[in-house]
């Protein structure tokens, strides 16, 4: 059997899982995770399938991910988590705790709704499946090459993490872009389910960012009615990352 990797940061008695975005890694999250150690929180940095340092898999759908994570927490004897997850990894924990609500004690959801998305990723995956590491061999030539898909460069920047060096000399993706290239639709798929969460939800949104809308997203109290959401003021899609403070301290506030 497959276990998600994960990079386990603090000793506290309470596990706190956290997931990350498409083309994202746990490490992405290595600096609130080190807040959270602070508040006596056990992090769990986990890289979701064919992400990070986590195995590939041609199945990539919110059902074999929320099963991921069931297999994560009962390989590490964890009973129940407060668990959060960002845009695609928000999905999974909603999956998951739909499924599995008492596994979960609480939920955070940053930034994405249990609705369908359209595909919007186009750019940035032929971006990245047109990299041919025979001829690009250094991360500047990467990122030239990606200047020509991906004209923000801070975005260019959180993709090229995933860079590194097979062996020496030779670069490749951590993502496995052959299968993730495919997964539009399912990365966009609405959360489906017959159950509800009736524990403590805390669904952040970006001001800036236009994947929640709490005047029409309904899904969100259909399936969690304890909902609370926060809009995080000057923050877009990326609200941990563009307001760092102010998403922690909204974070720990409803925690507490």
């Amino acid at each position: 059997m497959n276990i998600l990797h994960s990079n386990i940061v603090g000793s506290g008695g309470d596990h706190f899982i956290i997931l990350h975005g498409f083309l994202g890694m746990g490490d992405n999250w290595k600096t609130h995770a080190k807040q959270l150690t602070e508040k006596g929180y056990c992090v769990h940095l986990v890289d979701q399938r064919n992400h990070g340092r986590s195995f590939w898999s041609d199945k990539f759908d919110y059902k074999v991910m929320a099963n991921d994570l069931l297999q994560y927490l009962n390989h590490h004897g964890i009973e129940q988590a407060i668990v959060l997850g960002h845009s695609m990894g928000g999905k999974t924990a909603m999956a998951f705790a739909l499924q599995y609500p008492d596994r979960v004690q609480k939920l955070i959801i940053a930034d994405i709704a249990p609705k369908y998305y359209a595909p919007h990723h186009q750019q940035i995956l032929a971006g990245l499946s047109t990299l041919n590491f025979e001829e690009i061999t250094s991360r500047k030539a990467a990122a030239e090459h990606l200047e020509n898909y991906i004209p923000d460069a801070g975005t260019r920047q959180f993709l090229l993490k995933n860079l590194y060096w097979v062996s020496e000399g030779k670069l490749g993706l951590r993502t496995n872009i052959a299968v993730l290239k495919n997964a539009a639709e399912s990365v966009g798929a609405a959360i489906q389910s017959q159950k509800q969460y009736h524990q403590p939800t805390f669904f952040l949104c970006g001001e800036h960012s236009n994947y929640i809308n709490p005047k029409t997203d309904k899904e969100i109290l259909q399936y969690f009615p304890k909902a609370e959401i926060v809009e995080i003021k000057g923050a877009g899609h990326w609200l941990h990352a563009e307001q760092p403070q102010m998403f922690f301290k909204t974070l720990t506030d409803w925690l507490t």
